[in-house]
């Protein structure tokens, strides 16, 4: 695999081999050394991280990781997904870190840690536009973004409908699986100086032990098919092994992803027959911006859906859809009227996708687009019947 210059002086940091150390002088010289500045100068709570700001954290948790067994049992890219994982799954306290009640909190900072990483993984390292640098990078954003939870699954109602949601990751992520975020978490606890280490430790072991007995510990849980798995992360049904019966009419197509990655050439090459429902296009006909009001826009974007729906006619939505939030009001409404859901996320190489953007009639400013990169949420499996992500 051919990376970025910058991204191989990264990769050059990390130790990969047995009894090598990890090179943070260099690594503090990389594109990553400001982003490393700004973490050391994040304070921490005393009562939970006595071992300093969030920066001397992050060097505590990768020192620890390289000492672990199953670390250095795995294999280089392995490593590579893993250490990368903890060297930026606190980095969202740069900006979520505040004062509570006279106390240093870090509210969302795991969610926020992903976000910032994939973006930067995406821009900065060029590690998008192949189906290879997705992996690597979607890899380590969902180690970040789970960091937080094996510790926490103790406290959950329902541990295992939490631990297969967050394992149906690795359908699509290969290098995601709760063995890895295992990993990360005790390598998180080990670098903390705090009174309640073994407390979290033990939690860890808990979520390994609940993971293995339910069977998707290195892999995710296999359904019987993947209506059965929609019913059960939709809670129509408690029982994880039984098989539904089918009965959506059809299927509808959302597209999602940034724009410039080329939806209407993909619609156009692989559904040419259905007919589509575009808020693009539907701001056209109204005269409306992309930055005006958009309530007219989603009001008729909604009344043409639920015709195509009542008719039972397949479609496709297409629209960028970044975010869960946004896809999630749009699937229950699509599945409200019976239709099965397919939610396919298109990404391509950064500069193609700008250069693509800018030979638009409506071109989408540059600046806009960095924005939406930001806060950019790749669908996950669990969001639909059917989530696939395409390289175009």
């Amino acid at each position: 695999m051919s990376y970025s210059e910058s991204f191989n002086e990264v990769l050059n940091c990390i130790p990969v081999a047995d009894e090598t150390e990890i090179q943070w002088g260099k690594l503090e010289k990389t594109q990553l050394g400001s982003l490393l500045r700004d973490m050391s100068k994040i304070q921490q709570n005393p009562e939970h991280h006595a071992e300093g700001d969030v920066y001397c954290h992050t060097k505590c948790v990768c020192e620890e990781l390289i000492k672990l067994p199953d670390y250095r049992e795995s294999s280089e890219e392995d490593k590579v997904v893993l250490f990368l994982s903890a060297l930026l799954h606190d980095i969202g306290k740069i900006k979520c870190t505040k004062i509570e009640d006279g106390k240093i909190v870090a509210p969302g900072h795991a969610s926020k840690s992903a976000l910032m990483a994939r973006e930067i993984l995406w821009r900065d390292f060029g590690l998008c536009g192949s189906e290879e640098k997705q992996q690597l990078r979607e890899s380590i954003c969902f180690l970040i973004k789970y960091h937080s939870f094996p510790p926490h699954i103790i406290k959950e109602k329902n541990p295992e409908y939490k631990i297969f949601r967050v394992a149906s990751a690795g359908r699509l992520a290969k290098g995601f699986n709760l063995k890895k975020l295992c990993i990360l978490g005790d390598a998180d606890v080990l670098g903390r100086e705090c009174y309640d280490k073994e407390d979290y430790l033990e939690r860890n072991e808990y979520c390994k032990m609940i993971a293995e007995e339910l069977g998707c510990f290195e892999n995710p849980y296999s359904f019987r098919n993947e209506f059965s798995q929609r019913a059960y992360f939709l809670k129509k049904t408690t029982w994880r092994d039984q098989e539904i019966f089918n009965d959506t009419w059809g299927r509808v197509i959302m597209l999602s992803g940034l724009p410039g990655t080329g939806k209407d050439t993909w619609i156009s090459e692989n559904y040419p027959d259905l007919p589509m429902v575009s808020l693009d296009e539907i701001r056209k006909q109204l005269k409306v911006l992309p930055t005006d009001n958009q309530g007219k826009v989603i009001s008729v974007a909604q009344e043409t859906v639920k015709e195509y729906l009542r008719n039972k006619k397949p479609f496709v939505w297409n629209a960028t859809d970044i975010t869960e939030a946004t896809r999630g009001k749009w699937i229950s409404l699509f599945e409200q009227y019976g239709a099965g859901v397919e939610v396919v996320f298109l990404e391509t190489e950064w500069e193609e996708q700008l250069r693509r953007n800018a030979n638009r009639k409506d071109v989408v400013p540059s600046g806009k687009i960095e924005d939406m990169l930001s806060k950019l949420e790749i669908p996950q499996p669990f969001e639909s019947e059917k989530v696939r992500w395409e390289i175009t």
